[in-house]
């Protein structure tokens, strides 16, 4: 089959999508669209380079895609492969929530002719395409555009198809991709559909075009294992969440104690640990708070669990974002979905700025001007916030062995610290040193010192 009979029947795969008719607007097959609607002989030969120049771009700059998530992306089959699984619409989402088998039978029809449309447009000879290309551009007597061009497409072609399969081998590295539906289904039940099958941590972004989830761009890798200390706090965290994980009675979490001590940190890689088993992560920033509401309503129609993270938590007065939490903690009649959990970090027990003024012994006094008749109830109502958390898990700033104890960790981690007891001494008596210096006492200023002395000798207190 020649390269017009090619062109023709990748251009009606290309119309055909229907359940992945979304992806007809990413760049690249959109480029490909139009590159294929002008390779005609008679083809004027400046629409054959800017076009191609177009598909080029696409594929040097490819918008939506994720490197990290395959071992090898280096070729055109394996981009509309990545494409393909990390897809985010109707199908997809339903796939996220149940098997392939509980789906409508020509919703599966569908969904399985789209594969196969979409593993033949992977399997594009872009050898020939391009050869055919460059043709049309000899012919006109563009010779070194043509050579340039015919090379890119053997460039671009990329390896054999069965070493360029698609993540977990899901195509086999084949064009028959309509057989692989199950898989399909199965991998998306297990990471997720669109972004959340290739990112495990996000931020709510309301205004953002698109989901309002959007991914972080530099997620911190923490996991349990790069921790020393507060081993008790941590397990905590830990058993809940894995309650969680098991569809077993969970609590919101409130981790409260002093600065640096690792709270954050504890979130991030209890979220991290467990990403493989369908757990995200959704940071909400404190001015998002009154639209709560909507942030839940948005998981509850996902199939995976989020951990809704509050970092550092507190309230100057008790306005609406604290009444909108207090009354989503506990007491409001739409009560939080089964697959989110709230976990918040604070330095202040109560969260709500105590004045001097608010207490019951001087707050009568200041009634009068306030218009607040009761207030020893007004202040028990800033105080309940912090009761509505189901645990809270404290966090204090560790003595001196165990900021030691956190230290050497960090170092021996790091390559920092080596075995030598000369050595060691050093490292723990510059270790105090930083932190008589600097910010105190906490697994934070153990942390920046490793990361000081990790760029060599020049401490502060050496000039």
């Amino acid at each position: 089959m020649g390269p017009p009979d090619t062109i023709l029947k990748t251009r009606a795969d290309i119309a055909g999508l229907s359940v992945f008719s979304a992806l007809r607007k990413h760049p690249l097959l959109q480029s490909l669209e139009t590159l294929l609607g002008i390779l005609s002989p008679g083809a004027l030969p400046l629409d054959v380079v800017r076009c191609w120049s177009r598909f080029m771009t696409a594929m040097a700059r490819p918008r939506g895609l994720n490197y990290t998530a395959l071992n090898r992306f280096d070729s055109f089959y394996s981009r509309i492969a990545f494409l393909t699984v990390a897809g985010d619409n109707a199908f997809t989402r339903q796939l996220e929530a149940a098997a392939p088998d509980r789906l409508p039978p020509a919703l599966l029809v569908l969904a399985e002719n789209d594969l196969s449309r979409l593993g033949r447009i992977a399997a594009l000879d872009l050898r020939s395409l391009g050869a055919y290309a460059a043709g049309l551009l000899a012919e006109a007597g563009l010779k070194e555009g043509a050579a340039a061009l015919e090379k890119e497409a053997q460039a671009l072609a990329g390896s054999d198809l069965p070493e360029d399969g698609a993540p977990e081998g899901l195509f086999s590295g084949d064009a028959g991709w309509g057989a692989a539906l199950s898989k399909l289904g199965a991998h998306i039940r297990a990471h997720g559909a669109g972004a959340l099958g290739l990112h495990n941590s996000f931020s709510w972004s309301a205004g953002a075009k698109g989901s309002p989830l959007r991914p972080a761009r530099n997620p911190d890798p923490i996991r349990l294992g790069d921790l020393s200390g507060y081993e008790d706090q941590r397990s905590v965290v830990t058993a809940n969440t894995l309650r969680f994980l098991e569809g077993k009675g969970a609590n919101n979490l409130l981790l409260y104690g002093d600065r640096g001590t690792g709270k954050s940190a504890t979130v991030k890689a209890v979220c991290n640990e467990y990403a493989s088993r369908g757990l995200r992560l959704l940071e909400v920033r404190k001015g998002d708070l009154p639209e709560l509401p909507l942030i839940l309503d948005v998981l509850a129609s996902r199939a995976l669990r989020f951990v809704v993270f509050i970092d550092d938590l507190s309230f100057e007065s008790a306005d609406d974002s604290f009444t909108g939490l207090k009354a989503l903690l506990e007491g409001r009649v739409e009560s939080r979905p089964s697959n989110v959990v709230i976990y918040a970090t604070s330095n202040r027990r109560h969260l709500v700025r105590e004045r001097l003024s608010d207490r019951p012994s001087l707050a009568e006094a200041a009634a009068a001007s306030t218009g607040e008749v009761r207030a020893f109830d007004a202040l028990q109502e800033q105080f309940s916030l912090a009761d509505r958390f189901g645990i809270t898990v404290v966090y204090t700033a560790p003595n001196q062995e165990e900021y030691l104890r956190i230290a050497c960790f960090i170092g021996r981690r790091r390559g920092v610290l080596g075995t030598g007891e000369e050595e060691q001494r050093s490292f723990r008596d510059n270790a105090l040193r930083w932190e008589r210096w600097f910010n105190g006492r906490s697994p934070r200023t153990a942390a920046q010192y490793v990361e000081w002395a990790a760029g060599g000798t020049g401490f502060p207190w050496e000039t």
